[in-house]
């Protein structure tokens, strides 16, 4: 059964008060270089730690979010915050509630792992077709399989289990019940820097840069080409066909790279 993140909101926030992730958030901002003119979009925003932080620096911000009592958490600090270029939206990760090319930056703070590899694709296109050409994204997120021949995954396994445990018994507890969801495929789904670096390189992203982190989390950055690699293929295409006489119908060099669902 889905996670009902209604449910969470104040843990979210607890969370998002964190020095660690407050960190990450700075870390995040720091590699995205907002600019005065950018149009944002932050997916899974959650009560806002990325969106409330981006946007006195940038002209407006999307926060997208699946639960909608997030969003309404969101939306009261938005405006206790007195920030009136922050927009809310309900919707999932894997359709994104905008037109094609209506961003020019992307950012995610710790959404990605909830969803399957699968999903975490469909949602690489969603971000894909949002960006403008020459658009950027950035997404911290956990980075590391839960395998024991890798040296990272096991190194991060050994520190979130020494973490837990000293909890004591409750951790002892908690520890067991992650075992269980594991088991039962009902656990989160990270993925590793190289699935990262493939799935985004597929999707057409380019510019990709991996920093992985102490922890068992990762920040990814990346670029949609001004033309795209399918555009490139087209205009060969084109003059191959306009050489020998052929008819072609031209595909646009900045449209989405394939229709996507929508809410």
């Amino acid at each position: 059964m889905p996670k009902d993140w209604d449910h969470h909101v104040l843990e979210a926030e607890e969370l998002a008060r964190t020095d660690g992730f407050q960190g990450l958030r700075d870390e995040i901002l720091w590699l995205a270089r907002p600019e005065p003119d950018d149009v944002v979009v932050d997916v899974g925003a959650g009560t806002g730690l990325l969106s409330l932080a981006i946007a006195p620096l940038v002209a407006k911000v999307w926060a997208i979010d699946v639960s909608p009592a997030m969003i309404d958490y969101l939306t009261t600090k938005a405006a206790s915050a007195e920030l009136a270029n922050v927009e809310t939206a309900t919707a999932t990760a894997v359709s994104l509630p905008l037109v094609d090319a209506s961003a020019s930056l992307v950012v995610s703070n710790y959404c990605y792992h909830h969803l399957s590899d699968a999903e975490k694709e469909r949602g690489l296109a969603e971000v894909f077709r949002v960006l403008r050409p020459g658009g950027r994204v950035v997404i911290g997120d956990m980075m590391f399989r839960v395998q024991v021949a890798d040296r990272r995954s096991r190194r991060v396994l050994a520190s979130k289990t020494r973490s837990i445990l000293a909890r004591g018994p409750a951790g002892v507890a908690r520890l067991l019940k992650n075992g269980v969801r594991f088991m039962t495929g009902r656990w989160e789904h990270p993925a590793d820097a190289e699935w990262w670096r493939n799935a985004l390189h597929r999707t057409g992203f380019r510019e990709i840069d991996i920093h992985l982190l102490e922890h068992e989390g990762g920040i990814i950055s990346a670029r949609r080409p001004v033309r795209s690699p399918r555009a490139r293929r087209w205009r060969g295409t084109y003059r191959h066909a306009a050489a020998s006489g052929d008819t072609m119908v031209p595909w646009p060099a900045t449209g989405s790279p394939g229709p996507s669902p929508r809410r």
